[in-house]
């Protein structure tokens, strides 16, 4: 019995480490299906929690309703950018787990929470979760594929996540109109809680495979010490053009998904929709958001990242559009503009990632998508912020205006900034 315990690190150290989908087959599964319960666990709040706001705790300022996204946006944002200078220091498994720790709480806090103060701290815990979680989950993955597969890594990953979401927020919607907006809906999260938990637990670790890339690419600074969180966020997010454009596309097509999180189970039940309906409209988009980032993944590998992120942002403003010429027949319009922006978010979402990949050498890669991640998820609170001042002084018809116009006017930045960089 004895013997068994010192040949199983042996075995592990033996082990060959190879960059590639095909080489890392399983662990690359194993990260899908934890991304999946990731995505599982904010997928709680995307029908009913504007609703819980208005009709459980009474609120009257839509600012207040949508306060929760903003402490979620934030929180994910800061989690997003210290997750890439914690992988410095300790190992992404191990940070993976940590985001599970802190998100335990979270489904029983949105199903019995006395106040909405309790909503929004739950919320601060979910941005740690999101932040950690998901921020490992495509680390690990890009780690795993090296550099030629990429937009195909980012697409299973998001899709997996935004798909997980979905079919969720669809699931809530329907329960909430048999059994009420609490406790039911939230409760299936500690399944998701569970789930990630575990599962994370069984993944091994992907330093191996940072290792072995950084050792075919020289650091972008000679011999120098690699660059540390400031100098790579300064990079990202400013000094780089591509880097730059990549990072405002981001930031604005998370503005659109927060700011239609908040504005659109008030908008259409206000137009006459009932939960299941509102439900169907909140699920359908995310759904084609994740699985559409299938396809867009592998088609940025083959035709570049720049077509998709432009292309893809002007279709979410005409989604965006289209969603108020069409608001007589709300639930024409809600599941036209759920379709278009999901369709739009899958060309965009898996293209930025792999574009941001790109540009940032292996020794910076860390911490320049926690820097891409923390501006894209900021735009979660500057929408809920955008929607809750617009909202409370012009209605809500105005948000989808404003949102319209800046995520047309985002996807011809990124036309004008971004240059397409082979992969390395």
């Amino acid at each position: 019995m004895s013997t068994t315990t010192p040949e199983a690190p042996a075995r592990e150290a033996a082990r060959p480490v190879r960059l590639g989908l095909r080489e890392n087959w399983l662990q690359f599964s194993l990260l899908v299906v934890v991304t999946a319960t990731v995505g599982g666990l904010v997928g709680l709040e995307r029908t009913t929690v504007p609703l819980i706001g208005s009709e459980v705790f009474h609120l009257t300022s839509d600012l207040a309703v949508f306060s929760f996204i903003i402490a979620f946006g934030v929180t994910k944002a800061l989690t997003n950018l210290a997750a890439g200078a914690l992988t410095a220091r300790f190992r992404r498994k191990r940070l993976l787990v940590a985001g599970w720790l802190v998100g335990v709480p979270v489904p029983f806090a949105l199903a019995w929470a006395p106040s909405w103060g309790w909503i929004v701290a739950a919320n601060v815990l979910l941005g740690i979760n999101q932040g950690l979680t998901w921020s490992m989950t495509v680390n690990m993955k890009i780690d795993l594929v090296g550099p030629a597969r990429r937009g195909l890594a980012t697409g299973l990953n998001e899709a997996a996540g935004y798909a997980s979401l979905g079919a969720t927020a669809l699931v809530t919607g329907y329960l909430a109109t048999s059994y009420g907006l609490r406790p039911t809906p939230e409760l299936i999260g500690a399944v998701f809680v569970v789930a990630g938990l575990a599962l994370s637990l069984a993944v091994r670790d992907t330093a191996a495979h940072v290792a072995l890339e950084l050792a075919r690419h020289p650091t972008p600074d000679g011999d120098g010490p690699r660059p540390g969180l400031w100098q790579t966020f300064a990079h990202t997010s400013w000094r780089d053009r591509s880097l730059r454009g990549a990072s405002q596309a981001g930031l604005v097509n998370n503005l659109n998904d927060g700011l239609t999180w908040g504005v659109f189970p008030l908008l259409f039940t206000e137009h006459g929709l009932g939960l299941a309906a509102v439900g169907l409209i909140k699920g359908l988009y995310p759904l084609l958001w994740g699985f559409g980032q299938i396809p867009t993944g592998h088609l940025a590998d083959r035709i570049g990242r720049k077509p998709l992120i432009v292309t893809g942002m002007l279709v979410q403003a005409a989604g965006l559009a289209l969603a108020l010429v069409l608001l007589d027949r709300p639930l024409s319009a809600g599941i036209v503009s759920a379709v278009l922006l999901g369709l739009g978010t899958a060309m965009v979402y898996p293209a930025l990632i792999a574009a941001v990949s790109d540009h940032a050498h292996p020794s910076r890669r860390a911490n320049a998508l926690g820097t891409y991640r923390f501006w894209r998820d900021i735009g979660y609170a500057a929408g809920a912020l955008l929607a809750g001042v617009l909202a409370d002084a012009l209605g809500l018809r105005a948000t989808i205006v404003a949102a319209a116009v800046l995520t047309a006017a985002s996807g011809l930045l990124a036309a004008r900034l971004i240059r397409e960089r082979a992969a390395h």
